[in-house]
């Protein structure tokens, strides 16, 4: 426990899943909390269950693909806690899905814009902060889709959550020397809204679950002890990483 007693942290797509649960979490470790997402009710009633543990956190909803969006997550921590040590830039999108010769313009730069533009927006503006604590963490929520496995119609969303591991390392190569750690996380299948919308008959929440080694998906709670892991000093010499958190689909053929 304690384990971020005294840091402060932005938690971008806070309102349902993963970020929610790594909001949660991340409270119960001592850390004071930014959420985002677009919705305000939901991020209310992450504050309130929160504040009702004994922790603090507020919310701003927003437009993550809007940099001034970023922007103002830095500086809401930076005002109301003194500072900023962690920022998970986790907010994302499964965006126009088909055949990818029929994917429009817009649909494609859409998916981009929340899943690739928005954390490269939010690190922008974090790392200038972090950097003046003596470093800290930084993670993004990429996926083993399009990393070591593929599904069809799915062009967009893999090429955007790729493109996360680029920029991971080259943020970890040029702000390591400022203690700025930064890494992704590549879940496999989690029981979230988003993975029951992509798989909503028996039969394909099936056929996910047989693609890992585990024969489950995850909970959003164990994707979010990985974030953790990544956030806290344990993992004080890890930078630059694509760490898979997929429960053995990426090596599973069976």
């Amino acid at each position: 426990m304690n384990r971020l007693n005294g840091k402060v942290a932005i938690i971008t797509g806070a309102s349902a899943g993963i970020g929610r649960s790594t909001a949660l979490l991340f409270a119960r470790e001592g850390a004071k909390l930014v959420v985002a997402a677009r919705r305000q009710t939901e991020l209310d009633s992450l504050v309130a269950e929160i504040a009702a543990e004994g922790g603090e956190a507020v919310a701003l909803a927003g437009d993550v693909r809007s940099e001034g969006y970023a922007k103002a997550l830095v500086s809401l921590a930076v005002e109301r806690f003194g500072k900023l040590d962690i920022a998970f830039n986790n907010a994302g999108t499964l965006g126009e899905g088909g055949a990818s010769t029929q994917v429009s313009e817009q649909g494609w730069n859409d998916t981009l814009a929340t899943n690739l533009n928005s954390a490269f927006f939010g690190a922008k503006h974090q790392i200038p902060e972090i950097s003046k604590q003596g470093g800290g963490s930084i993670i993004f929520t990429s996926t083993f889709v399009g990393y070591s496995f593929a599904f069809p119609g799915t062009a967009a969303y893999a090429a955007s959550k790729s493109a996360l591991i680029g920029l991971t390392q080259a943020l970890a190569a040029e702000f390591g020397p400022q203690g700025v750690r930064v890494n992704a996380i590549l879940p496999g299948a989690v029981d979230t809204a988003m993975y029951r919308e992509m798989n909503n008959t028996t039969e394909a929440q099936s056929f996910i679950t047989n693609l890992h080694a585990l024969k489950r998906v995850a909970t959003p709670e164990e994707i979010a002890r990985s974030v953790l892991y990544l956030a806290s000093d344990d993992s004080s010499f890890v930078t630059g990483t694509a760490a898979l958190v997929d429960g053995g689909a990426s090596i599973t053929r069976s």
